[in-house]
């Protein structure tokens, strides 16, 4: 158990934000957070902003916005993260270093992207830095194309996966529509997954558009805390353990497929915390693409290679099944702003542990908890095994 704990949060409604820009986002969620926590703006030693940007907004120096949006917090020192879609949670990581290593007692994380005041075709060349440009920038269909490729290359060794992957937004879906947070708080039949139309057409084969996760404005925060200065706080949310994997950027040079980084990524959390899959009562996981959280389910040992399809198919993962995954609907649902998308896995996480989930998205049972938040192709990959303490 490590010495820092989630003692707050606070979470933006994620979707098209009449939010004029980035500042603005960060204001909607960082004085509920401290509000939420019990702790003044007075209190906070450090802040650390995830915001990928890289175009989305002319107005960059994300770290020094967080004093523009919270006039109070304008001289505490602020460093802002960059790590693709694992931008958040590398954000909450520093944050948890920082602490750890005796700089200070109260942080604040800030997660946040405004994406949607691009047109499609700029937004896609955007999410393209997340990739090998030198080999990848051409690839038709931009990010959902790559992970085109990774489907058609695990459909051709282990037989098409269409139907789970459907059954996989399905499943997000019906858990989003308890979400407030999420950006489609709407069901969708597996039929209506499983079927190419007019309204589901293919974006990158074999994915469909219920198979993409949706292009989102939002925000999302957490005070993190000492173990003493937490003392007497309501709540606090501690990490069991936290592991950060790589691999290498290049697809080229290496099984897109395999996942490897997101697979050394859980086998070091879960042995550093005495745990297995089976002492877990849910996971947050990434869902990018369905096929992306296909793959994590073998990655994360819910299934050997190329069986990650029986996960779904045998409700393993649904909202009654032993391991539910993406109570929250997923960023499938739920949406995914960049920079915003591991700060809020982690927010949702955290609901679920301290009893504090929108009714109808809390689990059964919340005592343990995992997340996995990955930047590109599962290139950046950051577990995190998380409990109550208090």
């Amino acid at each position: 158990m490590t010495n820092a704990r989630m003692v707050g949060w606070a979470h933006s409604r994620f979707g098209k934000s009449a939010a004029p820009d980035t500042e603005a986002l960060m204001a909607e969620v960082m004085g509920p957070a401290l509000d939420h926590a019990g702790v003044p703006a007075g209190d906070v030693d450090a802040i650390f902003v995830g915001c990928m940007n890289n175009g989305f907004s002319k107005q960059d120096f994300v770290g020094a916005l967080a004093g523009m949006a919270m006039p109070e917090l304008a001289r505490v020192p602020a460093t802002r993260l960059e790590n693709a879609c694992a931008t958040g949670s590398a954000a909450l990581y520093a944050a948890i270093d920082f602490i750890e290593a005796g700089r200070g007692d109260v942080a604040l994380v800030v997660g946040v992207e405004k994406m949607t005041a691009l047109p499609t075709v700029e937004v896609g060349d955007i999410l393209l830095g997340a990739s090998y440009r030198s080999e990848e920038a051409e690839v038709e269909g931009g990010f959902a194309g790559l992970f085109g490729q990774i489907a058609q290359g695990y459909f051709q060794k282990h037989g098409d996966q269409s139907d789970a992957l459907a059954m996989i937004a399905a499943k997000n879906h019906a858990n989003g529509v308890h979400n407030p947070y999420a950006h489609m708080q709407k069901a969708f039949t597996f039929e209506q997954c499983n079927t190419v139309s007019d309204r589901n057409p293919y974006v990158a084969p074999p994915l469909r558009r219920t198979d993409c996760s949706l292009v989102s404005d939002g925000a999302a925060a957490i005070v993190v805390a000492s173990e003493r200065a937490a003392k007497g706080l309501a709540r606090g949310v501690g990490f069991r353990a936290r592991t950060q994997a790589n691999d290498v950027l290049a697809l080229s040079k290496r099984d897109p497929a395999a996942f490897d980084g997101a697979r050394r990524a859980w086998a070091g959390s879960l042995d550093a915390a005495g745990l297995t899959l089976d002492d877990l009562h849910f996971v947050e996981t990434h869902d990018c693409f369905t096929i992306a959280e296909l793959i994590e389910y073998e990655a994360m040992g819910l299934a050997p290679r190329g069986r990650g399809a029986d996960v779904i198919r045998d409700g393993t993962t649904t909202r009654d099944g032993r391991l539910p995954v993406n109570l929250s609907g997923g960023l499938k649902s739920k949406g995914h702003p960049i920079g915003a998308t591991g700060v809020s896995m982690h927010v949702m996480a955290a609901m679920q542990l301290a009893g504090e989930a929108p009714e109808g998205m809390q689990a059964a049972r919340a005592e343990i908890g995992g997340v996995f938040n990955m930047g590109g192709a599962s290139v950046a990959n950051y577990c995190s095994i998380l409990e109550r303490v208090q």
